[in-house]
């Protein structure tokens, strides 16, 4: 066919615009472009649909996870780098209550505190690119994030919720008394002199008020403590008196130098191979060995090695002694130096503030939330609830769980029951027992299973047969026993027969041995 020919258009266009041609192909650098264009287009494509699945998955994320209408509210008190929520997930309170997490920071949070109305708290949210003021009231508190430290004082808000009466772990009293490092440090001075300084090594540590009272000093190389402070922070090594004066001249020439928080304490140096950070969370132990590789005196900063070791019992024992400090304490840190000769040193004492160490941080966070959640059953009651139905209800789930009955759920078996003659004082701001202490309660099940208290009585001889002394003294004691184990009292003309025939079988018994009279 000639070029000059016309015959059909097999070519196919699927827009508007003359027919692509065979005789003019596209050159190299259109195909490119072409190329590129088709490229972004479906990166840009990929891109939206990755968008979408994003927003969708936290728009479900976001979606509240609890029932509004029956759900108990946590307040934790932490940074923002761990997400306490999903710990929580699917936990349950007295069968079908939910837990409604509340995470913020110390300096995000304000409140207000009634005696009728208990803590009202009030955060800041960001909806819709507004910052939005919401409150709630808290039924129970977990603090993670120490209250105070350097520049900020959050002691306020402790009060606050102490004065509404809301529980926590630890117990806000103890939350309170580690706000100043002097004071943990002479409790554990007190526990020194109990159990001994070979047992409890607690490293020498002098205390003084103000920085004008530091020159007298005079035991170098030592280690300068300025306030309260945590992470290493406010601490610096000593090595001759002139460094101890500048230093001591700096804290007097800040602005806090007349103020009571502005307190020192001097201890020796100690040239660390290594330190060990001790925690219990419950019932769980674990200890962790910490090596600096910087090189840096302090073993907390810079670039360490971190490796968990094995729990021994001189370890238990120390952090089972801090943990009774205060009350009691749920969760708590103790830290030790180790000398290059071997010696160990307990440092410091810390509460539930204390960071988590090594890769099993996601199981410590487990077990605290465990914790919490036993806590919120024992103590937190929904509203309209009453004691004793919140009490069946420990009770019941105890029970189909297959432990042992919790301190809370004895209680509601034994109702009003004075406690036994010689039981321990109830511990201030425990509401739950500890770890080692469920079992005090435990093994008294009905008023029948108290254990009778001695008593000296008469010796009393039986009237059936005329046995020796020994024989009737025995069964009249258990009959007062019987009587002392809550039986109900006779009426008073039954113990007066009762009294005529005694008297009569004495005569008669009498009688026998020694004869007529």
């Amino acid at each position: 066919m000639s070029a000059g020919t016309s015959g059909p258009d097999l070519s196919l266009s699927f827009g508007k615009g003359p027919a692509r041609g065979t005789s003019a192909p596209a050159s190299p650098a259109k195909s490119r472009e072409s190329l590129l264009q088709r490229v972004q287009s479906l990166t840009g494509a990929a891109r939206d649909q990755g968008a979408s699945i994003i927003g969708a998955a936290v728009s479900s994320a976001t979606r509240p996870a609890f029932n509004k209408d029956r759900c108990l509210t946590l307040l934790v008190l932490d940074d923002q780098n761990t997400d306490w929520s999903k710990y929580f997930r699917g936990k349950r309170l007295h069968g079908d209550y939910d837990i409604r997490v509340e995470q913020a920071e110390f300096r995000e949070i304000s409140l207000t505190a009634s005696a009728e109305t208990g803590t009202v708290v009030t955060m800041a949210v960001i909806r819709g690119g507004t910052k939005v003021a919401r409150s709630f009231k808290p039924d129970f508190v977990l603090v993670r994030q120490a209250p105070r430290d350097g520049s900020r004082d959050n002691r306020a808000t402790l009060l606050g919720l102490k004065y509404g009466s809301v529980p926590s772990i630890n117990s806000l009293s103890s939350l309170y008394q580690f706000q100043d490092k002097p004071w943990v440090f002479a409790h554990l001075l007190q526990l020194q002199k109990r159990l001994g300084r070979d047992i409890f090594p607690l490293i020498e540590q002098t205390f003084f008020p103000n920085p004008r009272e530091l020159f007298s000093w005079q035991k170098f190389p030592c280690v300068l403590k300025a306030g309260h402070c945590h992470g290493g922070t406010a601490t610096a090594r000593l090595d001759n008196q002139t460094a101890l004066q500048d230093s001591a001249g700096l804290l007097c020439g800040s602005g806090n130098s007349t103020d009571s928080q502005c307190y020192c304490t001097l201890e020796p140096y100690i040239d660390a191979k290594f330190d060990i950070h001790i925690q219990k969370i419950g019932g769980n132990y674990k200890a962790f060995m910490r090596k600096s590789i910087s090189g840096h005196w302090k073993t907390n900063q810079g670039s360490a090695m971190l490796e968990q070791i094995a729990m021994t019992d001189r370890y238990k024992h120390w952090i089972d002694e801090i943990s009774e400090l205060f009350g009691g304490m749920e969760v708590c840190g103790l830290s030790v130096g180790v000398a290059k000769d071997g010696k160990e040193y307990i440092l410091s004492a810390q509460d539930s503030t204390f960071p988590l160490m090594g890769d099993s941080q996601e199981e410590d966070r487990r077990h605290i939330a465990d914790l919490v959640v036993g806590r919120m059953q024992n103590v937190c009651r929904p509203p309209g609830m009453s004691k004793t139905q919140s009490r069946t209800s420990i009770s019941s789930r105890s029970g189909s769980a297959g432990g042992s009955p919790t301190e809370e759920s004895v209680g509601g078996v034994l109702g009003s029951r004075p406690a036994p003659t010689g039981a321990p004082p109830p511990i201030p701001e425990r509401t739950t027992p500890g770890v080692g202490s469920i079992g005090r309660h435990g093994s008294i099940s009905s008023t029948s299973d108290i254990p009778d208290q001695p008593t000296e009585k008469a010796p009393t001889l039986s009237s059936a047969s005329r046995r020796d002394s020994q024989t009737s003294q025995t069964s009249n004691v258990s009959g007062a026993s019987a009587t002392a184990r809550g039986q109900r009292p006779q009426s008073q003309s039954s113990v007066v027969e009762d009294a005529e025939d005694t008297m009569k079988n004495l005569r008669k018994t009498f009688a026998g041995i020694f004869g007529d009279m």
